[in-house]
């Protein structure tokens, strides 16, 4: 579920702190990742999701207490092709989710894969999210639970098990996210490669779209 207390009615009352961040999202090739995106960001699923070209770029926020977390989502394509663009767009991130899917084992052995790259090159405070997704088809699970649970333990990482189809965990995912995200030392970021640990933008009038957290 999203953060509640973001309404705000007629757009009118007291004006939170907003901190902009830059996350992204990596892993192999049709686990999910657009998926998991466009459930975060639009609350919707398509059951035959074209695969991303490069990487695509979207925005979302969510809301906690009196501070408006926004993420520039940078959603990179699995397919290996692409690999030598990843750093790219990790570069600069304050956050990563890495993605698998939970019938398939390979997908989870490349996950580990792109947690070790992470660990080496990217910045050493970002924020490391493990989602098994696809949760939805357990019956045909193939990563047990607390085999990447047990990993992600092991070297610090959030863990959650999602579903994008079912929305399941997808918004506690970016919440819990949000959660550890410093909300300090407002700096300014940019492009795929920006860097920083948030932009601080509560002195902008906060017009525009209005909604503070997905539904």
């Amino acid at each position: 579920m999203a953060a509640r207390g973001a309404q705000r009615p007629n757009g009118h009352s007291q004006p939170s702190k907003i901190c902009q961040f830059k996350l992204v999202l990596l892993g192999e090739s049709a686990v999910g990742k657009s998926s998991l995106v466009l459930r975060f960001v639009k609350g919707q699923f398509h059951e035959y999701q074209e695969s991303t070209i490069g990487a695509a770029f979207l925005t979302q926020s969510v809301c906690l207490d009196d501070t408006t977390v926004k993420f520039e989502i940078w959603d990179t394509a699995g397919q290996e092709r692409y690999h030598s663009l990843a750093p790219m767009y990790y570069r600069g991130a304050q956050a990563a989710i890495v993605v698998y899917d939970i019938t398939n084992q390979e997908t989870f052995a490349r996950a580990r894969g792109w947690v070790k790259e992470l660990q080496r090159q990217a910045s050493p405070s970002i924020v490391i999210a493990l989602a098994g997704n696809k949760a939805d088809l357990a019956s045909k699970r193939m990563v047990e639970y607390e085999e990447a649970q047990a990993y992600a333990d092991d070297n610090s990482l959030l863990f959650m098990e999602t579903s994008a189809k079912t929305a399941m965990n997808v918004n506690d995912l970016f919440l819990a996210i949000a959660k550890k995200l410093p909300k300090t030392e407002p700096q300014s970021t940019s492009g795929a490669g920006g860097r920083g640990r948030g932009v601080d933008l509560s002195e902008q009038s906060p017009q525009g779209r209005g909604q503070c957290c997905s539904n």
